[in-house]
């Protein structure tokens, strides 16, 4: 399927969504076209976790070579001013839409991770990466900042200083750089990448669909607030999972050692 976004589940975890960017031909280069088919599937993946029937999701690639480069500079070489506005809302509309997606995002990343393709794996609550991933944000190189979110997410993953040393001097980073540094989560051996965040976002799944998401909800709000805040938010989050049917047979499965069957809607 060249130049699409594949949405594939899993016959090992039902409940694990699989968006594969394929398009081999420009390593995945971000076009506008290309970034509303992100946003659409991401919207609709928002839709079925609401009723628990995606409970984590793994955003991949079809080829080695590349996660993805990034935007599609030889599509933004022909657009007018006002073309590019417009584009420009496409673009944060498919971040917001990530933003909003309520269940854990996995990130499996080999090759080049360059521009708006390494904001994509930031956007994922998790990166898994192999020895081959490549990791850039030269926006600066080309006249432009990072605008997927890239000045705020890898900051607050690897810190001020290291995010100012990468996105000021444009320069890459390897895959153990980035795992030193924070910037992704878990390096796995060459070729297993896509294999491992599939396990990893089918371990999530296995567990309370209410709990992961308010858990995840909590995570994201507390952060970047006071810690007398950040309490209030996990105890909202608290009771509503505390008070929801999932609380219920997670116990009731614990004493009867035996796994639970998620309700995983209030």
């Amino acid at each position: 399927m060249s130049g699409q976004l594949r949405s594939i589940r899993h016959g090992e975890s039902r409940h694990v969504a699989e968006l594969v960017l394929d398009r081999p031909g420009s390593m995945n280069a971000l076009s506008t076209a290309f970034v509303m088919q992100l946003r659409d599937s991401l919207r609709a993946l928002t839709a079925l976790a609401e009723s628990a029937e995606v409970r984590s999701v793994v955003l991949s690639s079809s080829g080695q070579r590349a996660f993805c480069v990034g935007a599609d500079l030889r599509e933004r070489n022909r657009l007018t001013d006002a073309e590019l506005r417009a584009q420009r809302m496409v673009y944060r509309s498919m971040t917001a839409a990530f933003r909003e997606l309520p269940v854990p995002a996995v990130a499996a990343v080999a090759g080049y991770a360059m521009g708006g393709g390494f904001e994509l794996a930031l956007l994922c609550d998790l990166i898994v990466v192999d020895p081959t991933a490549v990791f850039a944000l030269p926006e600066v190189s080309v006249g432009v900042v990072p605008g997927l979110g890239g000045t705020q997410l890898l900051s607050r993953r690897v810190g001020l200083s290291r995010a100012s040393d990468l996105i000021f001097t444009a320069r890459r980073m390897d895959a153990h750089e980035a795992l030193a540094s924070g910037a992704v989560d878990r390096l796995v051996e060459p070729g297993t990448v896509r294999e491992a965040a599939i396990e990893l976002a089918t371990t999530i799944a296995a567990n309370s669909p209410i709990g992961v998401r308010h858990a995840k909800r909590a995570l994201r709000l507390g952060y970047d607030t006071d810690l007398a805040s950040g309490f209030e938010i996990e105890d909202s989050a608290w009771r509503a999972t505390a008070l929801s049917p999932d609380r219920v047979e997670g116990v009731a499965a614990f004493v009867e050692k035996r796994r639970p069957n998620w309700p995983g809607t209030p």
